[in-house]
């Protein structure tokens, strides 16, 4: 039997590259002879250019780049060859990312973009004739000054682009000119599951604001210092789908000539995913919960497509599965299992891996002929 296995990380435990070796691992415990592809997936968050170089492999270019308050961070751009040039994929995370800032030292309100501009022109000065730049996860709500200031945007008054959102309320000009000038040749798209508009009630602050440590009496006015962003530099822009991914950074992009597109969609193009389901018998997709939000665009409902468009089952290995019979069969997915329902929440959290490994071990049992 050929078994794809195609899991998104498991947020907090695995990345999408252990998962899928840890679900290896339980399946040839129980059947041996199984044939196995594994595909970690992605959808431009944390984990994009890990899951990109493990299918495609290319060159890593290492940098060292701005975090979100001012402190180096490490980070990655890989470049990938092709008869049409080089492309080169960025995680905007490895820059501006949740995961660099412990919840207490959080504060989006003065957090920046400005490392995610430094891989951005990392990716242009390798030769890259395409750069796509994955978005989430991240800490930020500038709106992707930072970024823009990096790549030689100007304001006035001076240096109001690059000390995060606060920074914003005494914009009056954005002059992108030379940033736009840097880009000139190259096709930038920005790979997000995310498709809020800049500003408003489903805009980046008041939907993902909260989460990144916005108070909440605070949301109004953070939306107002991206407003005066957005007035300086194209309103319409604002409203675009995907504007508001990653706290902005998808307005940024947009405003320099980006396509947008789902990054499940884009990261299963790149791995040939269609073609690997339609020569498996069973798919095999998971991440942390399993939820009916992963219809939004998130690893599990993208594999599933493509399993369906492929006519083969699809199944889910999650940490928790927090949905019922008919909402997963409307997610696409045959049966979703759970490491918490078989090992208990405690042993999920301590061993991931060997959790993973056993749940993997006893669904093969079901589905394996």
């Amino acid at each position: 039997m050929r078994v794809l296995i195609a899991p998104d990380k498991f947020a907090g435990t695995l990345t999408a590259v252990e998962a899928a070796e840890a679900i290896a691992a339980g399946w040839r415990r129980r059947c041996p002879d199984d044939e196995l592809e594994l595909v970690p997936m992605a959808d431009g968050g944390p984990g994009f250019v890990d899951v990109l170089h493990a299918s495609l492999g290319g060159d890593l270019l290492a940098v060292t780049v701005t975090g979100p308050y001012g402190d180096p961070v490490p980070g990655t751009v890989l470049v990938v060859p092709s008869e049409r040039g080089a492309t080169a994929y960025v995680e905007s995370a490895q820059a501006c990312g949740l995961h660099l800032t412990p919840e207490p030292d959080r504060d989006p309100e003065r957090a920046s973009t400005r490392g995610v501009g430094e891989l951005l022109r990392a990716a242009v000065e390798a030769g890259a004739t395409e750069v796509v730049v994955g978005l989430g996860g991240s800490a930020t709500n500038d709106g992707g000054a930072g970024l823009l200031a990096t790549l030689g945007a100007t304001s006035e008054p001076a240096g109001a682009l690059d000390r995060g959102p606060s920074s914003l309320a005494t914009l009056d000009s954005v002059d992108l000119a030379e940033a736009r000038s840097l880009l000139d040749g190259v096709a930038l798209v920005a790979a997000s599951d995310v498709d809020n508009p800049l500003l408003g009630l489903i805009g980046a602050t008041n939907v993902y604001g909260p989460q990144k440590g916005v108070a909440p009496e605070r949301l109004q006015s953070v939306d107002a210092t991206l407003e005066r962003l957005a007035a300086a530099t194209d309103k319409l822009v604002a409203l675009a789908k995907g504007a508001g991914a990653a706290g902005g950074l998808g307005f940024a992009l947009l405003l320099l000539g980006a396509t947008r597109r789902p990054g499940v969609e884009l990261v299963a193009e790149a791995v040939g995913l269609a073609a690997r389901a339609r020569r498996a018998d069973l798919v095999i997709t998971g991440e942390g919960a399993f939820d009916f939000s992963s219809r939004s665009g998130k690893v599990p409902y993208g594999v599933a497509a493509v399993a369906a468009e492929a006519v083969r089952p699809c199944i889910a290995l999650a940490g928790q599965v927090l949905v019922g019979s008919r909402e997963m069969r409307a997610l696409g997915v045959e049966s979703a299992y759970s490491t918490v329902d078989l090992v208990g929440e405690r042993a999920s959290f301590d061993d991931p891996a060997g959790s993973l490994a056993a749940l993997a071990e006893r669904t093969a049992r079901s589905w394996s002929r």
